[in-house]
């Protein structure tokens, strides 16, 4: 027990659930976007979404090297360039994803809501169906049935009718689906742009404020400049 001292503030954080569909440089601008707003995040890396991630990166997921694995990827953009980005990753406590004894697997652990980027259709019908096979899975669970806000950023095309009933469910659930779905009007010149978009909208659906792309505001013709 870590009992919370006179004069101190609890840690809340976001549960940040990366799975393995292709898309991790969703994740890692939701993650840069958190913690630059001063967030705590919880993570948990799928089994399967380290699989995508050395695929897209060439970065290998490993619990014991965490940080210094987490560090790199931050720090890479869109484009896989190194040194993109410069970032603190002191707010990130790392849970493994077969941790079912982690703190995120019970609701009585304090947390604001859980992200998952990008969501693979395999995620959203375990969640959807309640199968809490791994501890993104259930963490998802918890989120729901404690009321809490989850965003599922899923990620696939097209989609079957299988997989749009499993959003479904979701969404009566209580959950926010938010397709990984660019849009153009925001002025993007470069990939970062399309994935800082998406990064963008799944954090509004949380409640968290941001910076990553130029909001509409009625103006005609404002996707042809590119963004401030």
């Amino acid at each position: 027990m870590n009992p919370v001292k006179p004069g101190e503030t609890r840690r809340t954080p976001w549960i940040v659930g990366v799975s393995g569909a292709s898309g991790t440089p969703y994740a890692a601008s939701v993650l840069r976007a958190l913690l630059a707003a001063g967030e705590s995040v919880d993570l948990v890396v799928s089994r399967a979404s380290r699989l995508t991630l050395l695929d897209e990166t060439g970065i290998s997921f490993r619990d014991a090297h965490w940080q210094d694995d987490l560090r790199e990827w931050l720090e890479r953009g869109a484009d896989g360039k190194p040194g993109t980005f410069e970032v603190d990753i002191d707010g990130v406590r790392h849970w493994s994803a077969g941790d079912l004894a982690a703190g995120p697997s019970s609701g009585s652990y304090p947390v604001k809501g859980m992200l998952i980027v990008p969501a693979s259709t395999a995620c959203v019908a375990g969640v959807a169906l309640g199968l809490s096979k791994d501890l993104l899975q259930r963490a998802a669970s918890v989120t729901l049935k404690e009321r809490r806000p989850l965003v599922v950023a899923v990620r696939e095309t097209p989609l079957n009718g299988q997989t749009l009933r499993h959003l479904v469910s979701l969404d009566e659930a209580g959950a926010s689906v938010v397709p990984a779905s660019p849009a153009f009007y925001a002025g993007a010149t470069h990939i970062q742009d399309l994935v800082d978009f998406v990064a963008g909208r799944v954090l509004d659906a949380a409640g968290v404020e941001h910076g990553l792309y130029r909001r509409w505001q009625g103006e005609i013709g404002g996707g042809s400049r590119p963004p401030a």
